[in-house]
């Protein structure tokens, strides 16, 4: 089996990072998970004593000069752990890589299975709330038995998982000057639009605003409008598209990212994912 660490960033989220711990501690080991709190007036989540958490000082910039802050922070980490890890896995705390049930292994027997050379990226699942359908959300209950949709949108298909001291970009969204391989068993579940209530309270953070965050979650909005309007694609052989599409197009600015345009694709999550998280 190889050695895999975890690592995540976060401010003021203890909801999802709670979560993202308790599923990559189930799966790697709480001892390789990796922590990294953004302020020192940050309250630590609940969680076992052998997760190792870091609070650091706290710079207020805008968004997007923040990202890079945070992200140059966590490659320090990250080449720090591969010095003694196969393969560090690098997300955001609302996001949960997941191999599909129906391989029968284990996140980290997964991983330990395939080749990696560079990095791995799931094929990212958007999932949101369908407003006519679903009721708001219970913390205390897996998310996926709650939340049956999702848009298969090419900005959450990150190369996660790296085996190698490369760098991420911003948003863990690509790593630098590499190409990526979207692996055919695994998802990355992004559950950033999976509460409109939840979103309600974001906008009206006021730090949030300060920094510009506002476009952002109103990008989130957008996910909940379109599961809730847009048809709906039941049959699973839409995400195995998705899938291939991403494989061969490129963003046009960027070649390291993969994109799928302006087509918006909604998908039924299938039914074995069912209380995953």
């Amino acid at each position: 089996m190889k050695r895999i660490a975890a690592i995540t960033m976060a401010r003021n989220d203890n909801f999802f990072l709670e979560r993202w711990i308790a599923y990559y501690g189930q799966n790697l080991g709480y001892e390789n998970l990796y922590v990294m709190l953004d302020g020192k007036d940050q309250t630590p989540p609940a969680c076992p004593d052998d997760v190792n958490i870091e609070i650091m000082e706290r710079k207020a910039e805008e968004m997007t000069k923040g990202d890079r802050t945070r992200i140059a922070l966590i490659n320090r980490k990250a080449e720090q752990l591969l010095g003694g890890y196969d393969l560090v896995i690098g997300c955001d705390a609302d996001e949960f890589l997941v191999v599909d049930p129906a391989a029968g292994k284990g996140l980290k027997e997964y991983l330990s299975s395939v080749k990696c050379r560079v990095c791995i990226s799931g094929l990212g699942m958007d999932v949101g709330q369908k407003m006519d359908e679903e009721s708001a959300l219970d913390g205390s209950q897996p998310f996926l038995s709650q939340r049956r949709y999702a848009l298969l949108d090419s900005q959450y298909t990150k190369p996660v998982v790296k085996a190698v001291a490369k760098e991420w970009g911003a948003g863990f969204h690509r790593v630098k000057g590499c190409n990526y391989h979207i692996d055919s068993n695994l998802y990355l579940f992004h559950f950033g639009s999976v509460d409109y209530d939840m979103l309600i309270a974001k906008t009206t953070d006021a730090e949030k605003c300060s920094e510009g965050w506002s476009k952002h979650l109103n990008q989130r909005f957008r996910t909940i409008n379109l599961l809730t309007r847009n048809k709906i694609h039941t049959n699973e052989n839409y995400i195995k598209l998705a899938r291939v599409l991403q494989r061969v197009i490129r963003h046009p600015f960027m070649w390291t990212r993969p994109y799928m345009y302006y087509w918006k694709m909604i998908v039924r999550i299938p039914e074995r994912f069912k209380g995953v998280i």
